[in-house]
């Protein structure tokens, strides 16, 4: 099983990188990436920090720089595919301990020595959203004078187009998600917590290969299920209940996840309605993406479907997201997304809908192509009632 991306890739996304900022009128971007959110800097760096954060600085001239906080040196030394690493006391875990005896870099003299030495007075930031004021006050008082913009686009319109590397990483995970997800199907039973059905999803994952979970596992019962975004807990699982699940695995940093909602009993006949519904809409929803659809022509089909069938009540949102290093990634299919579907585009098509009692989440993986859709994992499209 394919477990990472080569060297050799990462070193041509950041020379793909490089070029942007040129293009962009950059003398260099400052890539800001945590634990949580951790896509744009171990996409060109393999780094994924934990705890601290970390920063990709991209110049114009000359090599990329690391950046990470003060504890982590001999950690991203033996994982970075960038050889150049400054230790930054801004990038330090939330706590913010001093270190007095530990031996930093600052941002003056990162920035005061890019570009063979004549420094940085146009910066853009990727990771806008991610970078904490603390951070971002920092690199404010260290260019003085400078102009900063924000140019999360850069990365987003490199991670968009997957690489045939990237489509293998995520062909591997979807196998791991679909394994774990067999796995609690053969186990799971009426009074065991929601929690402890997460516990059968993370030990297959891991066993399978998984490096991490792409997301919290949604093991969510009853009421619970009606939750768009939530957390298992120590709910017991009672029969007759609508389940959500959804069990992402992430492996070589791509996260992809795979949502069935089940009932362990028979489903009632609101519930099997809905249930059967959103599979088709869920079906209905690849048939509409292919190379050359505007996007958003995709997400007011599947609205007018839903609506035009008597389940408008139940929508929230829809239909789908982009897929990669974050199992929630841009570009959304919205109503109002105006960008055409390009070939190797991936998604997952995530179709929710749900009432006060409960919810469902039908959700795999596609990628763009020519012809239409290739699904990453059919393998449980199928109303799942468990005796």
């Amino acid at each position: 099983m394919i477990t990472s991306i080569p060297s050799e890739e990462f070193r041509q996304r950041q020379i793909a990188a490089q070029r942007k900022v040129n293009e962009r009128g950059l003398d260099a971007l400052l890539i800001h990436s945590n634990e949580a959110d951790f896509a744009n800097v171990r996409y060109l760096s393999d780094y994924w920090p934990i705890f601290e954060s970390a920063g990709v600085l991209i110049p114009a001239e000359g090599d990329p720089i690391l950046l990470i906080g003060p504890e982590s040196e001999t950690f991203a030394r033996d994982h970075s595919k960038i050889a150049e690493i400054r230790k930054i006391l801004y990038y330090r875990e939330s706590a913010e301990p001093d270190y007095p005896d530990i031996e930093i870099d600052t941002f003056e003299q990162v920035f005061g020595n890019a570009n063979n030495g004549r420094g940085v007075k146009r910066l853009g930031i990727a990771g806008w959203t991610a970078m904490p004021i603390s951070v971002y006050e920092a690199v404010r008082n260290a260019l003085p004078g400078a102009e900063i913009v924000k140019a999360d686009d850069i990365m987003h319109g490199m991670r968009m187009i997957k690489s045939a590397n990237e489509i293998r990483l995520l062909r591997a995970a979807f196998r791991v998600c679909e394994l774990a997800t067999e796995e609690v199907l053969a186990r799971i039973e009426p009074g065991m917590t929601e929690l402890q059905v997460v516990g059968i999803a993370q030990e297959a994952m891991y066993r399978h290969g998984a490096e991490y979970e792409a997301h919290p596992t949604y093991v969510l019962s009853g009421r619970n299920s009606a939750h768009a975004i939530g957390r298992p807990g120590h709910k017991k699982i009672e029969k007759g209940e609508l389940v959500q699940l959804n069990i992402g695995a992430r492996v070589g940093g791509y996260s992809p996840s795979i949502g069935v909602p089940i009932c362990l009993g028979k489903m009632s006949a609101k519930m099997k309605d809905l249930v059967s519904f959103g599979l088709e809409a869920h079906v209905k929803t690849t048939e509409w993406m292919k190379a050359g659809v505007p996007a958003g022509q995709v997400a007011v089909n599947f609205f007018d479907y839903v609506k035009g069938h008597g389940y408008g009540e139940y929508l929230l949102y829809g239909p789908c997201h982009g897929l990669g290093m974050i199992e929630v990634e841009r570009p959304w299919m919205e109503t109002t997304s105006e960008y055409p579907l390009r070939e190797n585009m991936t998604f997952q098509v995530d179709t929710f809908l749900y009432c006060p009692d409960f919810g469902l989440r039908w959700e795999t993986g596609a990628r763009v192509t020519e012809k239409g859709a290739e699904l990453f994992s059919t393998a449980f499209r199928r109303i799942v009632e468990i005796s």
